[in-house]
């Protein structure tokens, strides 16, 4: 790519370069927490056993669901308000945590009260006491959404991925003086001490002192309305996601939450090839729609076949060696969990089919009716949880994923009228996608000969 192209060449140069930077820090910090997540993982998982791994992620989980609402979708206003107005960054970073912090300490009574209410066991309760705090703490990722609006992830990443290191070497510890799992949770929640630290410290020496953030009361009622339709958005995405291990935890018992919680581990790596994907695709499909929509949809159905069917022939692969994944990892005392991820390592596949559409979308602007594909997939995950869970346990559960995400991510397309363009282009790449995996570097030619 020329730096002396059409007299703004430099510029444009630039600015892709910043971008690719951009993402460069984030996938490094995102494999970081991911890979650094699920070695420590196995670590604890192997010490505490099925049945109090088990507890320690129905408590995440359950904690995880009403931070969610304590968020209040307000992350991706905040950057589209700091990208268009960056003079009222302090304005807008202070209204925003505002806002978080008074949210978190509500939901975080709610979840306390709700697990008092519904838990027999006041151990239980008192864990989710514990890792409640993180809601809170979590308020403070109003500065990685500055420095993502910024596109300079640089500094942030570089605490998030001292926090997974921090972390890993605090659990090791506790595993050396034989902790009890209260500590390992107490761990877990101080990484979002760390984590809040580190984000602290970055915007500090790039940016300035927080206690310049300003609350502005019409400003936040502004945001509060702005993000409300984006909170129902990502209730229903958060719910229909992780809501399968709190029933779980409920209706069956908590070490079949383990179980589950292990095939998990292995499907979130793998689920992350085609959210990079998607990352790397968007500013791709941006420009080639920009230059003529034959382009764009032929790019955008490339992009798609390669995806899914990359995805799915991990998936198949992983499939076949579980017993061996998992017995080299995990251990032999986390047997059941291969059933599951002989099956539930497929939800890559549907995630993979639901991203590609959803980058399709954001580049269309269709964005506002995102909220009716998740809200479909979250009431199919929630129904068929219900009735079939106590029969057929945690087998039943990996399926119910892989359903829940077709619905929201395929069979929705095909039933809202502005996204059946969309589930045109997904039915065709699940048909005769498997013919365009030698073909990932056209996606790429004329972009870079720009």
């Amino acid at each position: 790519m020329s730096l002396n192209n059409k007299g703004n060449g430099i510029h444009l140069s630039k600015t892709k370069k910043k971008i690719l930077t951009n993402l460069a820090w984030s996938s490094a910090g995102k494999a970081t927490s991911l890979l650094g997540g699920l070695l420590v993982g196995i670590i604890v998982a192997r010490y505490l056993g099925p049945s109090q791994y088990g507890l320690m992620n129905y408590v995440i989980s359950y904690v995880f669901l009403f931070q969610t609402f304590a968020m209040f979708g307000l992350d991706p206003i905040e950057i589209r308000e700091e990208a268009h107005t960056p003079e009222a960054y302090r304005k807008i970073i202070g209204t925003a945590f505002g806002i978080k912090v008074g949210m978190s300490v509500i939901f975080m009574a709610l979840v306390i009260i709700t697990s008092l209410v519904m838990e027999a066991d006041i151990f239980t309760t008192k864990l989710v006491a514990i890792y409640s705090l993180t809601i809170i703490l979590n308020s403070f990722c109003v500065i990685r959404n500055y420095f993502t609006a910024l596109v300079d992830n640089a500094y942030v990443t570089k605490a998030e991925i001292s926090r997974t290191v921090l972390g890993a070497g605090i659990k090791i510890a506790l595993l050396l003086f034989n902790a009890q799992l209260t500590w390992f949770i107490v761990a877990s929640m101080f990484d979002f001490l760390l984590l809040a630290s580190g984000y602290i410290m970055a915007y500090r020496k790039k940016i300035g002192p927080i206690f310049e953030w300003t609350f502005d009361t019409d400003y936040a009622r502004y945001l509060l309305k702005e993000s409300f339709p984006l909170l129902l958005t990502n209730a229903a995405v958060i719910i229909y996601q992780r809501i399968d291990q709190v029933m779980i935890g409920y209706m069956i018992d908590h070490e079949s939450v383990g179980f589950f919680s292990v095939a998990s581990r292995f499907v979130e790596v793998l689920i992350y090839i085609p959210m990079i994907l998607a990352q790397t695709i968007m500013p791709i499909l941006v420009q080639a729609r920009n230059n003529s929509d034959k382009e764009y949809r032929e790019k955008a159905q490339l992009f798609m076949n390669v995806s899914l069917w990359v995805t799915l022939i991990l998936a198949v692969i992983t499939s076949v060696t579980s017993y061996w994944i998992i017995r080299y990892t995990f251990g032999l005392s986390y047997n059941p969990a291969v059933a599951v991820l002989q099956v539930m390592i497929f939800k890559a596949a549907s995630v993979a089919l639901s991203n590609t559409a959803g980058a399709m979308l954001i580049t269309e602007g269709l964005q506002r009716y995102a909220i009716y594909r998740d809200t479909m997939g979250c009431i199919v995950c929630i129904t068929l949880n219900y009735l079939f869970l106590p029969r057929y346990g945690i087998l039943a559960a990996a399926y119910i994923a892989i359903i829940s995400n077709i619905v929201a991510g395929y069979i929705a397309d095909a039933i809202i009228p502005a996204y059946r363009h969309l589930f045109k282009h997904q039915t065709r790449a699940i048909v005769l996608g498997w013919k365009s995996l030698f073909l990932i570097k056209s996606i790429y030619k004329p972009y870079n000969a720009r």
